[in-house]
């Protein structure tokens, strides 16, 4: 039915949405980030953000991320930053304790108690 519509393949590029994002200049978020952007060209933070700024209002727009991995890193790294842990600090892993095997039958447990 579609190859019918359309005729070829070349004609489907026409029914793909066009991505416009509109930007504010007077507001606050752009103007912060104009100023970090202009004192630290090489900022990654303000890169960041910035990225973190088109790709939410990507996806609110209805819009799928051509990657979202790159999405979630930022993410993460944004959280980071903002609890103040540096991505070179190891953290510290506690000793998880071994279980003991319960004596008895395995067959009679807990979860089969509720049953």
């Amino acid at each position: 039915m579609k190859a019918q519509a359309l005729r070829d393949s070349s004609m489907s590029s026409y029914m793909i949405s066009k991505k416009t994002m509109e930007v504010n200049p007077e507001h606050a978020i752009v103007v912060e980030l104009k100023k970090r952007s202009d004192a630290d060209k090489s900022d990654r933070t303000v890169k960041d953000l910035i990225w973190l700024l088109y790709e939410t209002a990507m996806l609110t727009s209805g819009f799928n991320l051509d990657e979202p991995t790159g999405f979630g890193n930022r993410i993460h790294r944004m959280i980071k930053f903002a609890l103040t842990i540096n991505e070179d600090e190891k953290v510290e892993e506690e000793e998880v304790p071994t279980l003991n095997e319960t004596e008895g039958d395995a067959s009679n447990t807990r979860m089969e108690d509720i049953d």
